[in-house]
């Protein structure tokens, strides 16, 4: 029997210069128990795991009293580092970025596997193997030869948790680790590590912003707020009789009842018919045939698991993507009958937002010029104008004008997916298309912003199409909605008639996957 570890880290604070963002954070972490760690976007939980491993980022400063089995740490020290793979592994949000675009995945665990455990190349190989394994990836032996991007999201996700399980680590800190993934896959990647969990005595830092998974995974929950715990308990406790009004706050954002009526008599704006697309290499088509057709006014849910070609049919009825055949017509339009000069001055018609704000936005720029920019592509205003804009569209998204001066990195993945959505409503588009636009909010935001869409929607008569794996958001904003499973719609109608009483198999197993709503009841029930 693999031994207990036990965890205690108490008072952490962490501040950059005058400002406090952990205020005396305390928690502690035992070998085969999972405890959760939720809160909303820029409460600190991503900084708290960052503070565990050791890896504040410059600028930030840390303390804490930190005990590993009964033995203090000093917190920041070279011991601290040290725990780092030995103690601590890391699951991170997003295992493209984590993992090296340009090695083979065989090659980066093996490098793992000898720096960490000392091994030898022949050896290394053989547990390399073996640990995809473990971790339930199709065909270890051929996955050691492939890149990261020849992988889907989850199965990127299981080759992060081998790399993390690499160096025998007793504590696992998961951030984030199904927020873009489909319901049934975040279900397998939670199952995974559950079982990692019983049967490796590996304590397990879930840290999410999906409430119903942290409620069925963990057993003791901290809540965090502006860099403070405002309640802690057992996870059923808790989320049953929530005592603080934050945690009451957040659990009733995650309730998303209100269905859309569906839109009567409005135009047709987005008309598809017979979409085609097949990625090079690749051996069946990742579109075949699909018609689709979006009404002023109305939205359009996307949904499927990962894969099936959602993002794909998205992308292509932007004009994204070469090699897509097909009609596809705006307003009438026809898009392939336009030269270059003329499918850019309709995009200004056209709004984005892309699964990966992190990626989506430049860098170098200011979230004021990130805001700005289509409106300097398509020469609406002059730099004051555009300003004035930027500020009255993040005000729009719920970010406050203090952010205009700062840069895409100083701000958490919630916090940039409501700039992208910022950016994508500065012409006033006529269409939307959102891939993923909530994926990596926490319940609160993602309640503001799918009222936001609706709102947009019904106000400036803005067609929606919203591609998505969360069948609750999709109930949400669109009145109709389509199910794609490997690159064909299965099934169509309107999301209440289709959610309600699903006609197609593969209907019914995302609608049986998706996770359980929490009921929650007021303080002392």
């Amino acid at each position: 029997m693999i031994p207990h570890t036990h965890i205690e880290l108490s008072e952490l604070r962490v501040t950059a210069g005058a400002h406090e963002l952990l205020a005396g954070l305390s928690l502690e972490l035992h070998g085969g128990e999972c405890v959760g760690l939720v809160g909303e976007s820029g409460s600190g939980k991503s900084l708290t795991s960052l503070a565990l491993l050791g890896l504040l980022p410059a600028g930030l400063r840390g303390q804490a009293r930190l005990r590993v089995d009964g033995q203090e740490i000093g917190f920041g020290s070279r011991e601290h580092a040290a725990l780092r793979g030995r103690v601590f592994g890391l699951v991170p949000q997003d295992p493209l970025a984590a993992l090296h675009p340009l090695r083979r995945i065989g090659a980066q665990l093996v490098e793992t596997l000898r720096i960490g455990r000392g091994m030898s190349r022949q050896v290394a190989q053989a547990e390399a193997e073996a640990l995809l394994t473990r971790v339930q990836l199709p065909d270890p032996r051929q996955a050691m030869s492939k890149y990261p991007h020849t992988f889907s999201g989850g199965q990127r996700q299981r080759i992060s948790i081998a790399l993390a399980l690499a160096t025998q680590p007793r504590i696992l800190i998961a951030d984030e680790p199904t927020s873009a993934l489909d319901a049934r896959i975040a279900r397998d990647i939670l199952d995974l590590l559950d079982a990692l969990r019983r049967e490796e005595n590996l304590g397990l830092l879930l840290i999410s912003h999906n409430l119903p998974l942290v409620g069925a995974y963990a057993q003791h929950v901290l809540v965090l707020q502006r860099g403070a715990v405002v309640e802690r308990g057992d996870t059923r406790a808790v989320f049953t009789a929530p005592q603080h009004a934050y945690t009451r706050e957040l659990l009733a954002a995650d309730q998303l009842h209100a269905l859309p009526r569906p839109a009567t008599g409005a135009p047709v704006l987005l008309q598809a018919e017979n979409l085609r697309m097949r990625y090079r290499g690749a051996r069946s088509d990742a579109l075949g045939g699909v018609s689709v057709r979006l009404h002023r006014g109305e939205g359009l849910a996307l949904v499927g698991e990962s894969g099936s070609g959602k993002s794909t049919l998205g992308r292509a009825l932007l004009q994204l993507l070469r090699g897509a055949s097909g009609r596809i017509t705006l307003d009438g339009v026809a898009l392939d009958s336009l030269d270059a000069a003329g499918l850019r001055k309709l995009r200004r018609r056209m709004g984005v937002v892309f699964q990966d704000p992190y990626a989506s936005l430049d860098p170098r720029l200011s979230i004021a010029d990130v805001i700005a920019e289509p409106l300097r592509i398509h020469g609406i205003g002059n730099g004051a104008v555009r300003r004035a804009q930027a500020l009255e569209l993040l005000e729009t998204v719920g970010l406050d004008a203090d952010a205009l001066d700062r840069h895409p990195h100083q701000f958490s993945g919630g916090q940039r997916q409501r700039i992208a959505i910022a950016r994508a409503l500065a012409t006033s588009p006529d269409l939307l298309v959102c891939d993923e636009a909530v994926s990596a909010l926490d319940a609160h935001h993602r309640a503001s912003i799918l009222a936001l869409l609706s709102r947009l929607k019904r106000e400036r008569g803005l067609a929606l199409l919203f591609v998505t794996h969360d069948l609750a958001a999709a109930s949400t904003v669109a009145e109709r909605i389509a199910v794609l499973e490997a690159g064909r719609i299965v099934e169509t109608g309107s999301t209440v008639e289709v959610l309600g009483n699903p006609q197609h198999p593969h209907t019914r197993a995302l609608v049986a996957a998706r996770p359980a709503p929490i009921q929650a009841v007021g303080a002392g029930a």
